[in-house]
């Protein structure tokens, strides 16, 4: 809750509506910060009835602000499909930056930053390898996101395929579980 930026609370603050990816979570943080504002949810299986409602709100000339479970909205999660909508309505976008975990754990590893390839999250099976084998001779630094119940088999799975070179989990970062693995692939 911390790691929000000034900027992100007053336009919280100041818009009329607030789309969040999980309204329940999203209340605490709001509740923090004393923000009363009008609450919807916007996720990945609601997109299609929410993303006509979102545009039809801001072409009524009001504002609506984006937030996700964590991080910045639009990084692995649907944020970018309204944006993308909002694009095409000829409506203007505002970003506001915040918190990432792509970039906090890139700058944590210690890895090379200068190039860097953020893959998100690997497809659970169909299509797995076959990423991973478009990655093969990549030399830049690969971010990836996974779960915790499938790290121990993505971790082997790029070790057969990429190779056991240099590698960072990191975990809760900035939090007070917060935990960061250095070593390599195996």
């Amino acid at each position: 809750m911390k790691d929000i930026t000034y900027r992100a609370v007053e336009t919280l603050s100041a818009v009329s509506l607030i789309a969040a990816e999980d309204t329940r979570h999203s209340k605490k943080l709001l509740n923090h910060y004393g923000i009363k504002k009008p609450l919807i949810s916007y996720y990945e299986y609601n997109r299609f009835t929410r993303i006509p409602q979102i545009i039809a709100h801001l072409n009524d000339g009001k504002d609506v602000a984006v937030i996700s479970d964590a991080g910045t909205p639009g990084i692995s999660d649907p944020a970018y499909k309204l944006t993308r909508a909002a694009i095409t309505a000829d409506i203007k976008v505002e970003t506001i930056p915040g918190p990432s975990a792509v970039l906090a754990s890139l700058i944590a590893s210690g890895l090379p930053s200068d190039r860097f390839l953020f893959e998100g999250f690997l497809p659970p099976k169909k299509g797995r390898k076959k990423r991973l084998n478009a990655l093969k001779d990549e030399q830049a630094t690969i971010v990836f996101y996974e779960s915790p119940r499938r790290l121990k088999r993505t971790l082997q799975d790029i070790g057969e395929i990429i190779g056991d070179r240099p590698a960072v989990v990191t975990r809760e970062l900035t939090k007070m579980n917060e935990e960061i693995i250095r070593g390599t692939v195996s």
